[in-house]
């Protein structure tokens, strides 16, 4: 295992370049094991993490104070944070992946042609992966095993604050792939904080094939401008509630909360409510009131600024990604008028609509492009454990290839194969 005496030695670069042509190597062994293999290895991580639970709390304890005297937002504290019930879910998670239908070797189409060939499109792995993410622990296990179901091999480089979780957690993983006579350089982890080794891998053409990030803004627009890889944009969470003339009370209260306030520092946290006039006409302040005694700080425009508690909103807070208690609001003219704020300040990630009226509904969902459009559905849920994936790399916000939550079939390609029979091309 790599030590940091050694890295003392060692440039990013090289650093780079050599983890990067191992897991080259432990990527062609990946996209001819077999699924039981797989699987298996996925299993025996699972088990293993679940038999290393003291050796994890007590990392991520480490990482928990260090980021403690950095003076952490409380929210992004909650995203590293580590207890019995997280681990037995990332267990859990891991189960569930290696419980799901082999990606990789899928006939995606078939064909024959009238030359007398015949062709598949079948799928195949990406190659090697970088995953650059943020002090979120869980996204070890979760990128390794999407990673490694899909033939992949993957390189790691999560957040400084969660080294010590996620260097824990891959130990773990690694005992799976061994115990499955799978390669150990399938899953690596970057062992270092020097941010100079992000660099070197944007720039490892040849060596990785796809780089995904998963965090904030400054993240994702830190890749997008350097990267000479191709990369998966998961760009911020700005998630709109919309609670539509039409919506039903209970549930529009019931979601509203949930949306907001189950976890606050998740991607798929509601940042902004917008509540129809009519809505508005007839149930009056219920979903700011519900918000407020809560907790939640409700910066409102208009109207909903008079609303004791409330406080006034700033520009800037509509397009805003606050990853805390904190949410915008604002009244709208009925479902164009959300459309329209949702086109001007969204990301493009999840949105939700709360209404009865079919029409609305079906209006919101064609009118809008986000990658996740839900009705009478917490966003919470734009997760892809929650959408049957056993686990997710990120939410894909842009156009290409994946889009929405990244799981193990949206980390594959396809190769054509094409049968003849001594076929001549005239």
């Amino acid at each position: 295992m790599m030590t940091t005496e050694t890295l003392e030695t060692e440039s990013p670069d090289a650093l780079i370049a050599r983890m990067g042509a191992a897991a080259r190597e432990a990527a062609a062994e990946l996209a001819v094991a077999t699924p039981a293999q797989k699987a298996a290895a996925l299993t025996g991580a699972a088990a293993a993490i679940l038999s290393a639970q003291d050796a994890i709390l007590e990392a991520n304890a480490r990482d928990l104070a260090h980021a403690e005297d950095k003076g952490l937002a409380p929210a992004m504290i909650d995203r590293l944070r580590l207890d019995p019930t997280r681990i037995a879910g990332i267990a859990e998670g891991l189960r569930a992946v290696a419980a799901q239908p082999d990606p990789v070797g899928r006939v995606l189409a078939e064909w024959n042609r009238p030359n007398g060939l015949h062709i598949q499109r079948v799928a195949t792995p990406l190659g090697v992966l970088g995953v650059i993410y943020e002090s979120r622990p869980n996204v070890t296990a979760d990128a390794g095993a999407l990673a490694l179901k899909s033939g992949n091999a993957v390189i790691l480089r999560g957040g400084t604050d969660s080294l010590q979780s996620s260097a824990a957690i891959l130990a773990a993983m690694a005992e799976g792939l061994r115990a499955a006579g799978l390669p150990g350089t399938a899953i690596q982890m970057v062992p270092t904080r020097d941010r100079a080794a992000v660099t070197a891998m944007l720039r490892a053409q040849g060596l990785i094939d796809v780089i995904i990030p998963r965090g904030g803004k400054a993240l994702v627009s830190l890749v997008q401008t350097e990267a000479r890889v191709p990369v998966f944009a998961h760009l911020e969470g700005i998630c709109h509630v919309y609670a539509d003339a039409d919506a039903d009370l209970d549930k529009a209260r019931r979601v509203v909360l949930n949306a907001k306030t189950r976890r606050t520092g998740i991607c798929g946290a509601a940042e902004c409510l917008l509540i129809d006039r009519g809505f508005f006409a007839r149930h009056g302040d219920v979903l700011i009131r519900d918000l407020l005694e809560a907790g939640v700080e409700v910066r409102a425009e208009g109207e909903l600024a008079q609303i004791p508690g409330t406080t006034p909103a700033a520009p800037d807070d509509f397009g805003r990604e606050f990853l805390d208690m904190i949410i915008a609001a604002r009244l709208v003219d009925g479902v164009e008028g959300a459309i329209a704020h949702i086109r001007r300040y969204g990301s493009q990630h999840t949105e939700s609509i709360l209404t009865e009226n079919d029409a609305t509904a079906a209006q919101f969902f064609q009118r809008l492009d986000s990658a996740i459009l839900m009705r009478n559905a917490s966003t919470q849920f734009a997760d892809g454990g929650e959408f049957g994936m056993g686990a997710e790399i990120g939410i894909a916000t842009g156009k290409m290839h994946a889009r929405g939550p990244v799981g193990a079939e949206q980390l594959t390609s396809f190769k054509y194969l094409v049968t003849g029979d001594g076929t001549v091309r005239g």
